[in-house]
């Protein structure tokens, strides 16, 4: 299955919108990689296993189910989570990207592919529909809590 969608951050034509600059947007994009709990609701561990500054190695467990992946980034563009195929979990692949198509214009872009051929997404479609909607909820939560910390003054 392959997904994507766009969230737009700073909306011109809101004003009751606070604007968002590029590095608050992209301290909470690494947040997010670093301390998933506040953005995740049922995680329940997670472990940095190897941290330099553009690689995260991650244990993650929710109940019973615990896999790693690894977190890679280009500072103020791109936020890519890589998970390799483990026991039943298959390989897939996570990007966040920021774009500016004008300045202060910011949009995230979420990309979801995941290791399934055409055939398993057409025997899945009802599923892999369930998936593309909880997605781009959780997505919409985590600019959502983004722009809390942003206004709280969390993110620099």
């Amino acid at each position: 299955m392959k997904f994507e969608h766009l969230i737009e951050i700073n909306d011109p034509m809101n004003p009751l919108l606070d604007e968002i600059s590029r590095l608050q947007l992209w301290r909470g994009l690494v947040l997010r990689a670093e301390q998933p709990d506040l953005f995740i609701p049922h995680l329940d561990e997670c472990e940095i296993l190897e941290k330099d500054s553009d690689l995260l190695h991650r244990r993650l467990r929710f109940g019973e189910l615990v896999f790693t992946d690894r977190v890679s980034f280009i500072p103020q563009l791109q936020v890519l989570y890589t998970v390799t195929a483990q026991g039943d979990i298959p390989a897939s692949r996570l990007a966040m990207q920021i774009e500016e198509p004008h300045a202060g214009h910011l949009f995230v872009r979420f990309e979801y592919e995941d290791a399934n051929g055409a055939e398993l997404d057409a025997a899945n479609e009802m599923y892999d529909d369930f998936r593309r909607s909880a997605y781009k909820e959780a997505d919409i939560d985590t600019i959502k809590i983004i722009r809390q910390m942003a206004e709280a003054g969390q993110l620099g």
